[in-house]
Parts: C-alpha cells; structure tokens; sequence
C-alpha cells in the first residue's frame, strides 16, 4: 500500500522510509500535525507526548497497550491517545499496519471544548478504540484541505466535536476555578523559552504560585508545565535533527545536561532514540 505525497492531500507532508516501512511527517502547522505510517513490527516502545492523537487504522491490526490493557485498532476504527499517556505502538498481527493520524495540541481542543460549550471544561477523554464514522471522516478531511489557518480551525472543531461525542463520563464544567489569562501567559512563556525554566519565572509572571500554576495547567493542557516545557524543546530538537545537526550540538542548544539526558526524553516522548530518529530522516533525503 503506498500513498503520494504529490497533490492536495500530501501538500507539505515530508517522507522518510524504507520501501516496504515508511512515515510521512507534515507540520506541526498552528499546533496540527499530520502523521501517516506503514510499519512492522514494535516500531515504538511506550513513550508518552503532549498532545492528542486522533486516528485511523487503514491497513492490518494497530495493537498498542494503554491504561493498562491492550487495544487492538482494526481497519476503519478509529484510535485516541490522550495527553500524556503512556503507550507503545506494534503490530497487531502478522504483516504490515497502516494508519493516519492527527496530532493536536491539547490547549487547541480545550478552546474549542468551550466554544462548543459557551464554558470552560476539562480535555474529553474518549474511548481509546472505536467506530466512529464522523470522528473518522474529520481525520481523512485533515489530508483532503490544504494546512491554511482556517482549514485548521474546521479540523480541530469538528475533532473536538467528536470528542466529546464519544467521551465516556463526559462532565463539561471544571472542578476548579482557572485563571486562563494567567494559565495563557504561562504556556506562551513556556513556548517561547527552549531552556530550562524555573518556578518562580512563572510565579512571576502569572501571579499564581507554583502549585496553583501546575494544578490549573494540567486542568486546561492536559499535562505538566514542566511535560510541556520539555516538549517544546524535543519538538525544537526534532527540526534540528532534520536539519543535520549533532546530538551533542542539539542536547547542548536545547538546555539538555548531555547527550544521555537528551537521549533518555526523547525516546520517552517518542518511542525511538534520536540517532535512529535522524537516521530515518537522512535515509530518504528532503521529500
């Protein structure tokens, strides 16, 4: 099975594989990532990211454990890993698996939850695995439309919207109140610093203490602001690996104590090692 980069639905997608093995990365564009696969095996050891991933099993069995049981994702249906859950990813069976996925940045999903709401509310959690002909049709109109900002915005709604469709014990009001200009304020600093940041940099720029920041962050992006810091650097990391720059070079640009440490949290957050990461990229030159 092989699918073109070329026209509408691979504009601005970037290839990396082997013929049979291959990924195609494009983004992320405005907090929106496209991810297309065709792997074998464990390709992905359990690792956790920041963000959603909204999918859809195209060829074989996706099989990957999560919350502590294994789900099996079979052609058509429809996968979602919510922030900051661990999982891996392998085949299900024998033989290839194929699938299209959404990345988006939770703190997208949580505006338009309270568009659609007239409210702030806490992250949908859906159902990991399931059939969901909208939500999956919203996943391929992702491939279909060029990655212009108002495109997005349709997709992150019409995500969000099936989100909250298949949460399971969906509540929609938070438990807490939440600051959001202050919350806000936070994540732009975190986006903007590829360094380590301190606490008290946040308590003074929010105005909150470093346990009302962390607990009021996790409510609205799903995770740590010390997850979503180390994030923001590794995405940083992932372009200047694309780009040809050492690991050495890269761990020390990016606050990361050594390469070892800059090793260990991208496996973490990926599934694979940096160096393989590069590896892949060069393997297959620019797309």
């Amino acid at each position: 099975m092989t699918f073109s980069v070329g026209g509408v639905a691979g504009a601005g997608l970037e290839r990396s594989c082997a013929p049979d093995e291959w990924v195609e990365a494009g983004g992320p564009t405005d907090g929106v990532e496209r991810f297309r696969a065709r792997l074998r095996g464990r390709p992905f050891s359990r690792h956790r990211h920041d963000i959603y991933a909204i999918g859809v099993t195209e060829e074989g069995v996706q099989a990957f454990e999560y919350r502590g049981t294994v789900e099996r994702s079979f052609p058509g249906q429809v996968f979602v890993l919510h922030p900051d859950e661990p999982h891996d990813g392998r085949a299900g069976e024998p033989g290839a698996f194929g699938y299209r996925q959404i990345y988006v940045e939770p703190g997208r999903i949580a505006e338009a939850v309270r568009a659609l709401l007239g409210r702030p509310a806490p992250l949908p959690f859906a159902v990991p695995v399931g059939d969901d002909p909208i939500l999956a049709a919203a996943v391929q109109a992702a491939f279909e439309w060029e990655p212009e900002p108002l495109a997005l915005d349709t997709v992150v709604l019409r995500l969000s919207e099936g989100l909250l469709r298949s949460a399971s014990g969906f509540r929609g009001t938070l438990r807490r109140r939440v600051d959001l200009r202050a919350v806000e304020l936070g994540r732009e600093f975190l986006e903007s610093r590829l360094a380590m940041v301190r606490s008290s940099e946040l308590e003074a720029l929010t105005g909150l203490d470093r346990y009302q920041f962390a607990k009021q962050f996790r409510a609205m992006y799903g995770t740590s602001p010390y997850r979503y810091s180390v994030m923001r650097r590794l995405d940083a990391a992932r372009s200047r690996l694309r780009h040809g720059r050492s690991l050495v070079e890269t761990a020390l640009e990016l606050d990361f104590a050594d390469q070892a440490h800059f090793t260990r949290a991208f496996k973490a957050a990926f599934g694979m090692t940096p160096g393989r990461y590069a590896r892949l990229r060069a393997s297959h030159g620019p797309a």
